[in-house]
C-alpha cells in the first residue's frame, strides 16, 4: 500500500460523445477517496456532450489543468474521432509523463495507446475491441482491471467502478475501499446472467457483434490506421 499526497489530483479527460458512465462511475468513488480532488479537463469550459445526449461541464481546460496524480481516459463513441485530436493527445502525453497513475476505462485505452503509453503493456478494453489492442502495442489480458506498472486499464463501462475500488484499496487499504463500496451500496445483482461474451448466450453475443460492434470496431481500426 502506498500513501497518496493531499490533494491527490484525479484528472478525467473528456471529449465529445464520451460514455458518461465510463467517467461518472469511477468519478463517484474516486471523489470520496481521502485527499482526492477531481478535475474534469476538456479543450474548453463548454459542455461536453455525452453519447446519451446530455452535456457535462468541465472544471478546467487543458491549458489550466493541474498536474494529475491519477490521469483517467474514459471511452465512448467519441474515441475514434478523438484519436486525431492532436491537442487532446498532446495533453494526455504531457500529463502522463508526471502522473503517478495512468488509467483508462473501456475504449479510452486507445487514446492512451495513441499517446504511446501502452507500448509493450498488458491491457484491457471493452470486449468488442480487444482484438485491436495490438495496434497500439498492447497485449490483451482478459480481466476487468489490468495493472501493468503504473498503467491501469479497465474493461467495458461498468468495469470503471471496479477499477476505482481497486485503486482506492491500493492507495488507502481495503477497509477504505470496502467502506466506499458500502457507502454507495455497490452490490451488483444483475437480473440476468451475462455481461461478457463468455457468460452471455451465443445468439446474444452474435447479435450484438453484428448489429453494433463489427461496424464500431472497423471504425476504430480505421482511425488507428489513419493516426498511426
Amino acid at each position: 500500500m502506498t500513501q497518496a499526497k493531499s490533494p491527490f489530483n484525479v484528472v478525467f479527460v473528456l471529449f465529445d460523445n464520451v460514455t458518461q458512465l465510463d467517467f461518472t462511475g469511477p468519478a463517484q468513488f474516486l471523489c470520496r477517496m481521502p485527499g482526492a480532488k477531481v478535475h474534469v479537463a476538456a479543450a474548453s469550459l463548454d459542455p461536453v456532450m455525452t453519447d446519451v445526449g446530455f452535456g457535462i461541464m468541465p472544471t478546467v481546460t487543458f491549458e489550466d489543468c493541474p498536474q494529475a496524480d491519477l490521469l483517467c481516459l474514459p471511452g465512448g463513441l467519441g474515441v475514434a474521432p478523438a484519436l486525431s485530436d492532436d491537442a487532446l493527445i498532446a495533453f494526455v502525453r504531457a500529463q502522463a509523463s508526471a502522473a503517478q497513475w495512468v488509467t483508462s476505462v473501456c475504449t479510452g485505452a486507445f487514446i492512451l495507446g495513441r499517446a504511446g503509453l501502452l507500448q509493450g503493456r498488458r491491457a484491457t478494453t471493452h470486449w468488442g475491441y480487444t482484438n485491436l489492442l495490438p495496434m497500439v502495442g498492447a497485449l490483451h489480458e482478459d480481466a476487468r482491471t489490468v495493472f501493468d506498472g503504473n498503467v491501469v486499464t479497465a474493461g467495458g463501462v461498468t468495469s470503471g467502478i471496479d477499477f476505482a475500488l481497486t485503486i482506492i484499496a491500493h492507495l488507502h487499504g481495503e477497509d477504505v475501499a470496502r467502506s466506499l463500496q458500502l457507502n454507495f451500496e455497490y452490490d451488483p445483482a444483475p437480473p440476468f446472467a451475462g455481461g461478457t461474451p463468455v457468460t452471455s448466450p451465443p445468439h446474444i453475443v452474435q447479435a450484438m457483434q453484428t448489429r453494433f460492434y463489427d461496424a464500431r470496431s472497423a471504425e476504430m481500426e480505421a482511425a488507428l490506421v489513419a493516426t498511426a
